[in-house]
């Protein structure tokens, strides 16, 4: 009897500390999730992904520095071979919004698009909020949603709070602005005077800079677009076919305006830090009041900063440093553009600059990695206080840090800019740090290829989604923690498309070559959807790169016989999966309100991750 009471007793014991053990483990506190995002930035940027790439610490083109991301790729994982999705900022940031490649969301340049189509799912921001997660997104989204209430049409708020750039900028909180004024000077017009540009000084007024064209009718301003190029020693992109444009191209180099931390970035970095020091209590930004962290929910945050995107103005101390480096120029060499494909050529001719002088180029490179290095330092504020908040709570953490939406051409291939398929604009690296360090171990290096696509389930897998659930069987990415464990077979191609500036192409990169090829006759979406089937090879626009023998992809192979078969397997592979395997296309009309959704699904499954060549 005593025999069976006792293990009757026994038994109890084990069901209970089963129970709690199991509780435990299910009842996990979710992790406080920190998505850092940066725009325009080159991987060369970073000196440790250069060690890892190349074995040195530079840039091939000369000095930069990184302490800050450095710092972040020793305490957690890098992905190394990561390439985003499409090489333009709106398209980009979508497929990491939504997890959805180009071709699976319609979404392939800067429209508008709407979340009432029928193939629309739920944002990243979205779905972590139905997890319990309190949502904050700082500076730049760049995802150009809108949705539809009470019949109007609106921007979709995805994120609970939305502490964005442009009431940021207006409210002064910047060291420079471009927007459209309906007002100036206490005169008020009908129309709005478009993409009217402005600095602030260090005392916080703004100085308006007019177009030249627009002189006459502002006469206050007169000279104002001369006077700016003097004072901020700004350089701006021009054409010799165009001189006068020196004074309203994109701004390639300059000095800010306002000292480090004063600028729109620097601004980014310091309301994080406030917003995390106002526990459950208000506090003011500009003109607005927000809402400190609620100590109740975890917390998934993202910030969007702004550099190096144009205007490069980095603060007069970082960018004086930088100045006593002389940087090797990425040569162009016109026969270049011989066998280069049209459509890549149109973006060369767009945005060329091997016209300019020695002095300008130098400028334009000594300040884009000035302005790196600076908001490296931010990138280090951020995280920092993120990480001390954290442990503070005693709640574990994860940082997702995305070297970039795209790269940015420095003169390579003779031009600046980013809307090609070549590595330098879309070889993006991601660090995931991790207070759980068995997840994304400190130190490692993953050289699998991984995509932009991956960074939403990754962030919900991490946040205790259950991905196998049919409510997430939408997101073509996979949870980049399983692809350190190497738990999941890796990836021999990574594909992507666009289609701004160069107009539609669509490419498939393997770790030895990349094939990019035009997808469509032009942009009309839902029409000759299947053209890339009975087009003809020339037609296509093919270009073809030997990786191994040619990393700088100059030398086009697409029409070389040697290489036929490899270029004939790349694009039966790339038609059928970016063309054949269930994509979509939109006609979202001019404000985003179109929902007609067109299918092509002749290649279904085509997208295994497999090519053998």
């Amino acid at each position: 009897m005593k025999f069976k009471k006792i293990s009757k007793l026994l038994c109890v014991v084990f069901l209970v500390t089963f129970k709690y053990v199991n509780a435990q483990q299910t009842e996990q506190p979710k992790p406080n999730i920190l998505w850092v995002l940066t725009d325009d930035q080159r991987y060369d940027a970073i000196r440790a992904f250069n060690k890892i790439l190349d074995g040195r610490e530079m840039s091939a083109l000369g000095y930069v520095e990184s302490p800050n991301v450095d710092k972040l790729t020793q305490m957690g994982t890098t992905f190394i071979n990561t390439y985003c999705q499409a090489t333009g900022c709106a398209p980009s940031r979508a497929s990491m919004m939504t997890g959805r490649y180009p071709f699976r969301s319609g979404v392939y340049e800067f429209e508008y698009h709407n979340n009432q189509a029928e193939h629309s799912k739920p944002s990243l921001p979205e779905q972590m909020a139905d997890l319990g997660y309190e949502t904050l997104h700082i500076g730049k989204l760049g995802f150009r949603l809108k949705t539809t209430k009470n019949g109007k049409l609106k921007s979709a708020e995805v994120f609970q709070k939305n502490i964005d750039f442009k009431q940021l900028r207006r409210d002064g909180l910047t060291d420079w602005g471009k927007d459209w004024f309906y007002e100036l000077d206490g005169k008020k017009f009908d129309k709005p005077i478009k993409n009217l540009e402005f600095f602030v000084t260090p005392e916080g007024k703004f100085e308006y800079v007019i177009p030249k064209d627009l002189e006459s009718k502002f006469t206050k301003y007169k000279g104002t677009a001369t006077t700016s190029v003097a004072k901020y020693d700004l350089f701006r992109k021009y054409s010799k076919r165009d001189p006068k444009s020196d004074y309203s191209g994109i701004i390639l180099a300059g000095v800010s305006s306002r000292k480090a931390g004063k600028t729109r970035d620097g601004y980014y970095a310091s309301i994080f830090e406030d917003y995390l020091k106002n526990e459950n209590q208000e506090f003011t930004v500009g003109s607005r009041t927000f809402k400190g962290v609620n100590t109740e929910k975890p917390l998934f945050c993202h910030i969007g900063f702004d550099f190096p995107h144009t205007p490069v103005l980095p603060p007069a101390s970082y960018r004086n440093r930088f100045q006593k480096y002389t940087y090797k120029v990425p040569a162009f060499n016109k026969k270049e553009l011989e066998n280069m494909p049209k459509q890549l050529k149109k973006q060369i001719n767009n945005a060329y600059s091997d016209d300019f002088t020695d002095e300008e180029k130098q400028k334009m490179i000594q300040d884009y990695y000035a302005f790196c290095a600076y908001g490296d330092a931010l990138i280090g504020e951020a995280t920092d206080a993120f990480i001390k908040y954290s442990e503070a709570k005693k709640q574990p953490w994860v940082i997702v840090y995305v070297c970039g939406d795209h790269g940015w051409k420095l003169n390579d291939h003779g031009s600046v800019s980013k809307f090609s398929s070549w590595e330098i604009d879309s070889h993006n690296p991601i660090v995931v740090v991790s207070s759980d360090k068995k997840a994304f171990p400190a130190g490692k290096v993953v050289r699998d290829f991984t995509e932009f696509v991956d960074i939403a389930p990754t962030i919900l897998a991490a946040s205790g989604a259950k991905l196998e659930d049919e409510k997430f069987n939408y997101l073509d990415g996979l949870d980049m923690a399983k692809i350190a464990s190497e738990s999941i077979p890796s990836r021999d191609y990574i594909v992507g498309e666009s289609h701004a500036v160069t107009g539609p192409r669509a490419f498939i990169r393997t770790k030895e070559y990349v094939f990019s090829m035009q997808t469509r006759p032009d942009k009309k979406r839902g029409e000759n959807m299947d053209w890339a089937l009975h087009a003809s090879y020339k037609d296509l626009d093919p270009a073809l790169y030997d990786m191994k023998n040619d990393p700088n992809e100059i030398n086009n192979l697409a029409f070389d016989k040697k290489y036929a078969s490899i270029a004939e397997k790349m694009k039966e592979k790339l038609i059928n999966v970016v063309l054949g395997d269930n994509r979509v296309e939109v006609k979202w009309g001019k404000r985003g309100d179109g929902t007609e959704v067109f299918r092509s699904n002749f290649a279904p499954g085509a997208h295994d991750y497999k090519l053998k060549l």
